[in-house]
């Protein structure tokens, strides 16, 4: 999306096919628009008032008197109090989705602001809600069988309250820069898995790298042997596509000082390998690679807003299939930090890749890690797909992802990493199982890998109920891929970096 900001003149003289109002809750459930814009854009006929209701998605469509073509009324189900940035975020989708259908390409925006928002929070959360609001997925689409294409909004001005802040302006970018960020992350989720496999991911990856001013590292099956990333090794058997361990560095600090890493489950495929997943609902195992999909459009908006500090992003990359030499129910593998794991179930493979990514990174002494996944179905039952599980060794940690995925809209919510759970993967055979049974699974997978990480600052996300879906009612959302959490993880390294 073209977006712009509206620097000069006033309102009623900005030239748009549609300006979109904000209508917020007042006294007595009253409607109230910013600085009565009402009156100022709709003239002296003021019949349509009535029919403006402050809910959420509610809409009325007039014609001005002035500039804009159409004048567009839109809730966003908060009085001024209750503004928060996620609100913002929404309301700038629903006006997106209005646009469509208005099938008007174009649009102005009229930011609001209210409650604890300033201004430069505001648009870039109105950024935010406008990019990822028109993106879509159409790259394999030919366009038979379609009466006409879908309407796209292709162009965006956020217009301010007030007059011109550069803080504003600067806010917009920052907001288009990570929605940009995220609709990668969208991309890459919604290819099929004969589209992205591990090496068409590893081949973006270096592609992003050249583009952004990255440096990419990218290990094959000899490599990854020479490193003994036997759990790796053990999921990615059973398929002819080869696993990948992807590694982009953006080096904004000085030398030497502790980088930020990030790590992303990239598991391009999962069929369940031996212990087979039901067939319904299977083909949205593509979506099983939406962590290190998040990991690597991340570091894209890393490097784009030059993050003055070290920050390295990695990605172990397979598919989990079941062909002749898949590794079967009973297998001891041997990971690289050396502990024996027994696998009960092969469809637990996402720790699997996860936990030698995790002792790689413990060689390049971070100053704190954070590691998403689709990891288990049952955070699904605990947290809907309201919100994504957080575990870790490091309380401070936890809390700051809490506190960004607030503000993001990406929620966390805490889960304990007791001692006792680790009982629940003790094996006869080896070290370790790598499943701890339904009781508290969430738990018990986020305690496997608490094994391989050692001393680090460590935090995992387990994102299996927020990566897609269906879109649900946020209106900046589509069916299928989210990207989250790619704006969590680039706001998070930029508030590390002050």
């Amino acid at each position: 999306m073209d977006l712009h900001f509206h620097a000069a003149g006033p309102v009623t003289e900005l030239t748009t096919p549609l300006l979109v109002v904000p209508v917020l809750k007042g006294e007595g459930d009253v409607p109230v628009t910013p600085g009565n814009a009402g009156r100022e854009l709709a003239g002296s006929d003021d019949r349509w008032q009535g029919d403006v209701r402050w809910q959420a998605g509610s809409s009325v469509v007039t014609y001005g008197t002035g500039g804009p073509r159409r004048v567009a009324f839109l809730g966003t189900g908060k009085s001024m109090a209750e503004l928060d940035r996620e609100a913002i975020r929404r309301f700038a989708g629903a006006a997106v989705r209005l646009a469509e259908t208005l099938r008007c390409p174009d649009l102005a925006l009229l930011v609001p602001q209210g409650g604890g928002v300033d201004g430069a929070a505001a648009h870039q959360a109105a950024a935010e809600g406008l990019v990822l609001g028109a993106w879509r997925f159409r790259e394999l689409k030919t366009g038979v069988g379609e009466e006409e294409p879908p309407a796209e909004v292709t162009r965006a001005t956020l217009v301010p309250v007030g007059g011109e802040s550069s803080s504003e302006r600067e806010a917009m970018e920052r907001g288009r820069i990570l929605a940009e960020a995220e609709n990668l992350a969208r991309m890459l989720q919604s290819r099929p898995g004969n589209l992205a496999t591990p090496s068409d991911l590893a081949d973006v990856a270096e592609a992003w790298a050249a583009e952004y001013g990255l440096e990419a590292e990218i290990l094959g099956p000899d490599r990854i042997r020479e490193e003994r990333m036997g759990a790796l090794l053990a999921v990615a058997q059973g398929s002819a596509q080869e696993p990948r361990l992807i590694i982009l560095r953006h080096r904004g600090g000085s030398e030497g000082d502790p980088p930020l890493v990030l790590v992303g489950k990239g598991l391009t495929f999962d069929a369940g390998g031996i212990s087979l997943k039901p067939p319904k609902g299977m083909e949205d195992m593509k979506f099983d690679m939406s962590g290190g999909a998040a990991v690597l459009a991340a570091m894209t908006a890393v490097a784009r807003l030059d993050v003055p500090r070290n920050v390295v992003g990695v990605v172990p990359s397979s598919e989990n299939l079941l062909g002749a030499a898949a590794v079967k129910p009973g297998d001891v593998v041997t990971t690289r930090s050396g502990i024996t794991v027994e696998i009960i179930n092969t469809d637990a493979e996402g720790r699997l890749i996860l936990c030698d990514a995790l002792d790689y990174v413990t060689g390049m002494e971070p100053e704190a890690v954070v590691d998403c996944a689709t990891l288990t179905g049952a955070v699904v039952i605990g947290l809907g797909h309201q919100a994504m599980a957080v575990l870790g060794t490091d309380q401070a940690l936890v809390d700051e992802l809490q506190e960004v995925g607030e503000a993001t809209g990406e929620r966390c919510w805490p889960l304990p990493l007791w001692p006792e759970y680790r009982n629940q993967l003790r094996s006869e055979t080896a070290d370790v199982k790598n499943v701890g049974g339904r009781p508290a699974g969430t738990i018990t997978a986020a305690m496997f890998l608490r094994q391989f990480v050692k001393e680090m600052s460590w935090a995992h996300l387990d994102i299996a109920g927020t990566a897609y879906g269906d879109g649900g009612e946020i209106p900046y959302r589509r069916v299928g891929g989210y990207g989250v959490p790619t704006r969590l993880l680039a706001e998070w390294v930029l508030r590390r970096s002050g």
